[in-house]
């Protein structure tokens, strides 16, 4: 999602630039206001339902991307919750060997390729987690998906990750989501999918999908609900500063605005003031909170987020290799707030906080608008 959302972004500062800034003020100055929707418990009962695992008792998660350029918080959120929980097996996997560059921020080494994991597992997983791509049609990644859901595993499309699995085929005739900067495109793309509005996440017949960036967190927490029931998905969350995660989205509150437009705009058009800030990143660092943070401050337009350490790979909490931007001794800029022991919905709140008071509150909200958040809650909210 990342990058293709940033360049499509890009092209409003190109208009704008030639003089085609009119249409900016035909835009809605904010997003209409409206309450989360109820959840009746049947609705609950029949997701998880729909989600239990359906081969081993003890599940097993792939969780894939392209080496190109695969969305930071879609990859490593789901990976660091789910690592995390302890109930299941979990693999983060690319399509050839090599890190894999995500975006906007950070670049991860792989447990596997998926070849790799063809051959250990020939079975297939128990669910496929598709992130945000730099490209929608890969054809390895289709294929691999494809022949993943014809062993029987539940492909869950994260965020943007939606249209890599329409672009399967997957989705046709079936009830789905996605972040809302592509959902016209996913719906003129496949027309046969049916939109389902002011859900986080949606459940059809083996496939699920997800609202923007920050719905992984209540995407993650309800799959540990459905494998292991709801005390442990509660423990997880109180464990992620997570008070509750149901479904609930107002989905109106997420759409293309003046101030949206004018804060992207004017933000790139300051190229004099653009910064890079480094993150500190040790081993033991936690995956989820360091992914929230390195993705919110490189969506600015005014920043963007490097990692700093003091060698040339950093293993997280639960197993991710980071390779760092810069070495510590090399660094010479300015660094964020360490994450410290904070728990990763408190780090992304923290971020936004010190995004409005560095860059003003339009910018914070530009932010929070990219990643779908709901600001004034957390993001099971």
């Amino acid at each position: 999602m990342g990058g293709m959302l940033i360049w499509g972004l890009l092209v409003l500062i190109a208009l704008f630039a030639l003089g085609g800034a009119g249409w900016i003020f035909s835009l809605p100055s904010s997003p209409a206001a409206s309450a989360l929707p109820p959840i009746t418990g049947e609705e609950t009962d029949a997701m998880l339902a729909a989600l239990k695992p359906p081969k081993r008792k003890r599940p097993l998660i792939a969780i894939i991307g392209v080496n190109e350029g695969t969305e930071t918080t879609d990859y490593l959120m789901p990976y660091g919750i789910l690592r995390r929980a302890d109930v299941a097996d979990v693999m983060a996997l690319a399509t050839r060997p090599g890190p894999v560059r995500l975006y906007p921020a950070l670049k991860a080494l792989p447990d596997a390729t998926i070849a790799d994991f063809d051959a250990r597992h020939p079975d297939g997983a128990d669910y496929v987690i598709v992130p945000a791509m730099h490209r929608d049609d890969d054809p390895a990644v289709l294929r691999w998906i494809k022949g993943q859901a014809g062993k029987g595993a539940i492909i869950i499309g994260v965020c943007a990750g939606a249209k890599v699995v329409a672009s399967t085929g997957l989705l046709d005739g079936r009830r789905a989501t996605t972040h809302w900067y592509y959902l016209d495109e996913m719906r003129e793309k496949h027309p046969a999918i049916h939109y389902v509005a002011d859900r986080r996440v949606v459940v059809d017949r083996g496939v699920a999908t997800t609202t923007g960036v920050s719905a992984s967190m209540p995407m993650s927490l309800t799959l540990i609900e459905a494998i292991t029931g709801r005390e442990k998905a509660a423990s997880v969350a109180r464990n992620l500063g997570v008070g509750h995660w149901d479904v609930r989205h107002a989905s109106d509150q997420f759409r293309f605005t003046r101030p949206f437009a004018l804060a992207v705009i004017g933000n790139r058009l300051a190229f004099w003031n653009h910064e890079e800030l480094g993150i500190q990143i040790e081993p033991g660092i936690d995956e989820v909170s360091l992914a929230l943070v390195a993705d919110a401050w490189s969506r600015t337009y005014r920043s963007r987020a490097l990692t700093i350490a003091p060698g040339k790979i950093v293993e997280t909490r639960n197993g991710m290799r980071v390779v760092p931007d810069r070495i510590w001794a090399n660094w010479t800029g300015q660094a964020l707030t360490p994450i410290g022991d904070r728990k990763p919905a408190e780090a992304l709140d923290h971020s936004l906080r010190e995004i409005e008071a560095r860059y003003g509150r339009r910018t914070a909200d530009l932010v929070a608008m990219q990643l779908e958040y709901p600001r004034a809650n957390r993001p099971g909210s």
